[in-house]
């Protein structure tokens, strides 16, 4: 077994999260302490600005490089903040552009600032090696979902809601399906951000206070992406350019037409099996206004992932740190089924540098 601690900073752009995991890579033997690091204001505005400007930003803007070294820092944070004795680091990154139809992926922090920082050693690049095996790159969870989920009564749905929403359909003899589905909260919080000052419809209120618009909501739902079946996959940035189609509403019936979004998204997904249960996951299940609509939609019961005992805040990172005790035993961390990759793809690359040898031989007796 191996400690890990998983990091991740999500589509929201709120926060780094941390959580320790105690792993083989295939199960799950236990879950350790989890913490969250907010963004500072000023962190966030500067991270949406470089999401905004990716997708014509060289690697060696300044702005860039300091931003990137800034989110570092906050994640050897919020890992000191955990102090839990760890072996490893599974480190994300934060995307900032994700077009897989361009077979790339762009997820930004310094793993060797990290090691160096933490003392430990650090697996990331998690995307890598799936596009190039032809992946989506996307989503990474639903092998983790998996572990987590074994011994439930099969098929059953994990739907994690954050920026982007995806989802991880369980079904029985090991078989996994996986996609993004659609909206999660991005567009959500930018909504709310722009009309209350807030960066999120906190309980759902704003979007409580209004209607869901039905012409602008057929609109949204037209886009091509809704089209196609799984695998797939989004940038936080997607359906930004459809969003013209909301200026004509209320800053209520705006958000409430968002938030019917994301519902219908998922509701209208073609499955290849039905399942049971949905257990729901990240930042979305706190909006009763988005758990209403999935109950009303969904023919099956929908549940925030607390029900089956699992901690629904700490769910990302601790799947980051799964992921990275599979890296280093050379497993599999996509599938055909759950990226489009045509093969099983290990990824995810070690980084030691500044790392004590005491550290390195601690995780040598792991591996």
């Amino acid at each position: 077994m191996i400690r890990v601690i998983g990091l991740m900073s999500g589509t929201s752009l709120d926060g780094v999260d941390a959580a320790g995991v105690e792993t083989d890579g295939v199960t799950v033997r236990a879950a350790g302490p989890a913490a969250t690091v907010p963004f500072p204001p000023s962190l966030r505005r500067r991270v949406r600005d470089l999401c905004d400007r990716a997708p014509g930003l060289p690697a060696d803007d300044p702005d860039l490089r300091a931003v990137e070294r800034d989110l570092t820092l906050l994640h050897a944070q919020a890992v000191r903040a955990l102090d839990w004795p760890a072996q490893l680091i599974g480190f994300h990154g934060q995307t900032i552009l994700h077009r897989p139809e361009e077979a790339r992926t762009w997820q930004i922090g310094d793993a060797a600032l990290l090691a160096a920082e933490t003392g430990l050693p650090v697996v990331h690049d998690f995307r890598s090696a799936d596009m190039a095996a032809g992946g989506e790159g996307a989503p990474l969870v639903p092998v983790f979902h998996q572990a987590l989920a074994h011994g439930m009564d099969h098929p059953v749905a994990v739907l994690n809601i954050g920026g982007v929403a995806n989802v991880s359909l369980i079904g029985p003899h090991g078989r996994l399906v996986a996609c993004d589905t659609g909206p999660g909260n991005a567009l959500l919080d930018d909504w709310a951000m722009r009309h209350t000052g807030v960066p999120c419809d906190r309980d759902g209120a704003l979007a409580r206070a209004g209607r869901p618009d039905p012409d602008v909501l057929a609109e949204l739902m037209s886009d091509p992406f809704f089209l196609r079946g799984a695998p797939k996959s989004l940038d936080r940035l997607s359906f930004h350019r459809g969003m013209e189609v909301l200026e004509r509403l209320s800053a209520a019936d705006g958000a409430a037409t968002l938030a019917a979004f994301t519902v219908r998204a998922v509701a209208g997904l073609k499955l290849p099996f039905q399942p049971r249960r949905w257990l729901v996951c990240g930042g979305g299940r706190h909006n009763p206004v988005l758990m209403e609509g999935l109950r009303d939609s969904l023919p099956a019961a929908v549940d925030p992932v607390e029900a089956a005992g699992w901690n629904g805040d700490a769910l990302e990172a601790q799947c980051f740190g799964f992921l990275a005790a599979r890296s280093l035993l050379g497993l599999p961390l996509s599938f055909p089924g759950t990226t489009g990759a045509g093969r099983p793809v290990t990824g995810g690359r070690l980084e030691t540098q500044g790392v004590p040898e005491a550290a390195l031989s601690a995780l040598r007796l792991c591996g």
